[in-house]
């Protein structure tokens, strides 16, 4: 009797010995064929249809108050501090007091289906060497 009690005291611990192999992460210091995989990444999601975008949320880009007219976008690209998209868009403006302001570009970020940021184009960006299209 005592011998089986000490041959499933010996199975439970090695049991629980060897499941500890399975706890083994990437960062573990386990021969690699012991570690546990990386996740692969996501698929990155499809490009988005910017002009759509833009036309219906015009307001999210530009203020209501600068009449954007002669609205064009660029094609998207990835997102290359993040996981959505990028694309430029411009356009001719008004100023508060109403006076023309001229071509405003904006960096637009995107990200689903929405865009969730803007920003005015810097001089590090490359929207002036961008293919446009009229919206």
């Amino acid at each position: 009797m005592s011998r089986g009690i000490v041959h499933f005291v010996f199975a439970a611990v090695m049991a629980l010995g060897l499941s500890a192999c399975g706890l083994a992460d990437i960062r573990s210091p386990v021969p690699e064929f012991m570690r546990a995989k990386a996740a692969d990444p996501p698929p990155p999601e499809p490009p988005p249809d910017v002009r759509r975008l833009v036309r219906e949320g015009l307001e999210s880009v530009f203020v209501a108050s600068s009449y954007p007219q002669h609205v064009q976008v660029s094609p998207p690209h990835q997102d290359p501090h993040g996981h959505g998209w990028t694309a430029c868009v411009r356009a001719e403006v008004s100023g508060a007091t109403g006076r023309p302001m001229g071509m405003q570009t904006y960096r637009v970020f995107i990200n689903g289906d929405a865009i969730v940021d803007r920003r005015r184009v810097e001089t590090e960006d490359s929207c002036e060497t961008e293919r446009y299209e009229p919206i």
